[in-house]
């Protein structure tokens, strides 16, 4: 009896476990092995080719290890290499303010031994061009240029609204600094914050780049690009090759979603970016990432020239997975389903202690996942009801078996 009783168990288990197994597997589209394993913390980089088939939100990404009678999910922590950037307010001192032929001097003085790197400016204009030299002393003797001739810009009209009034420069330690504003007029500066900018960069993936359309509609400029496939993009630049000051209003948005229709395909865009090309500023678009293939840029030439636009660069940051492994198995990484939530896991909330230096796992070929099913296996699985009810039915059984056994020791 108790051999009878066991086999049962077994057999019961297996099929649970291999139902569940095919399941949670069968549910999505596609899988890659997962090769290397070797210790119990590992990264995995996230290939480009993974996001032409995820969720927007990567909701769907699993990793599953298939061992003899179970199935394993294994938690991961999902990383993004975007920069880190604090800003740290520097407290001084303005110590005078004063004006001759040059124009309008303001001179600051910081109590303490710190670095700065940016000086705020705010004036009470609208519409402004200036030059401005800044210079750093310890003594207010002997005078070090900081930046010389750099430029600060404010235009306001029917056109343009545009604003740059922030001093750049490398880490610099004085006591004193000396803002030179080059004007023959009062301008207006209102107040001043200095500060400490600390920024991590953010470690990139280049991705290609192709002109499908460059075209003037009626005053815009619309230039249409394709990546070839889906990828996370955050950084976009416009190289724009004319050799004069410029500041037009543009607008960076993707295709979200297409419909075809009778008279041909219908696109549905969604904003990713809307501010000022200008020549002043070249370093290019950010904004948070989002798994785009085709762009369309719009830009405002009003009454002006068309730009003549040289080429684009577009970027995103790199994604990989930490995740721990506790049991030995056959692990996939499967993704591909759009009807499941976002996972999880204890590692993400807790404070988790993971090694440095992590091993990177490789990944293998994808492969479809199979859907294939005969009519009534097809039913169970997609009915979470039937499901249920087979383990109802498995703990009723495993009771009546143990009672069984029970009352017949008790005789």
């Amino acid at each position: 009896m108790k051999l009878i009783y066991k086999n049962i168990i077994l057999c019961l288990t297996f099929g649970l476990y291999s139902t569940l197994a095919i399941s949670q597997m069968i549910d999505y589209d596609y899988k890659r092995e997962i090769n290397g394993i070797s210790e119990q913390w590992h990264s995995l980089p996230i290939p480009d080719s993974v996001f032409q088939h995820v969720a927007s939100d990567l909701s769907d990404i699993r990793i599953y290890g298939i061992a003899k009678n179970d199935t394993i999910e294994a938690p991961y922590i999902l990383k993004v290499s975007s920069e880190q950037q604090t800003q740290r307010s520097i407290t001084f001192t303005k110590v005078n303010a004063v004006a001759n032929a040059k124009g309008y001097y303001f001179t600051y003085e910081i109590p303490t031994d710190e670095t700065i790197n940016q000086i705020h400016l705010e004036l009470d204009e609208s519409n402004f061009d200036y030059k401005v030299i800044l210079e750093g002393s310890h003594d207010q003797n002997e005078w070090f240029t900081v930046l010389n001739d750099y430029r600060i810009l404010g235009i306001d009209n029917n056109q343009t609204k545009y604003t740059f009034t922030d001093l750049h420069f490398s880490p610099s330690n004085y006591h004193y600094y000396r803002l030179l504003i080059k004007s023959d007029k009062n301008p207006n500066l209102v107040s001043s914050e200095i500060n400490l900018d600390e920024q991590s960069e953010a470690d990139y993936t280049n991705f290609p780049v192709t002109f499908m359309n460059i075209e003037q509609l009626e005053k815009n400029s619309v230039i249409d690009i394709d990546m070839k496939r889906r990828l996370p993009l955050s950084y976009l630049k416009i190289n724009v090759s004319d050799q004069i000051d410029y500041y037009r209003p543009i607008t960076i948005e993707y295709i979200s979603d297409s419909v075809e229709t009778e008279k041909g395909w219908r696109y549905q865009f969604k904003n990713l970016y809307s501010g000022t090309l200008t020549s002043l500023e070249k370093k290019g678009f950010t904004f948070a990432s989002t798994l785009a293939q085709k762009l369309r840029i719009t830009i405002q030439n009003h009454d002006n020239t068309a730009l003549q636009i040289e080429s684009a660069e577009a970027k995103g940051y790199v994604y990989s997975l930490v995740t721990r492994f506790i049991e030995p198995a056959q692990y996939f990484l499967v993704y591909g389903n759009k009807n499941v939530q976002k996972p999880y896991y204890d590692i993400v909330q807790a404070a988790t202690i993971i090694p440095e230096n992590l091993t990177e796992l490789k990944l293998g070929k994808i492969e479809s996942i199979s859907k294939k099913r005969d009519a009534s296996t097809n039913a169970l699985f997609q009915n979470k009801f039937w499901l249920w009810g087979i383990m109802s039915m498995i703990i009723i059984i495993l009771a009546w078996f143990t009672f069984k056994m029970l009352r017949k020791e008790d005789i």
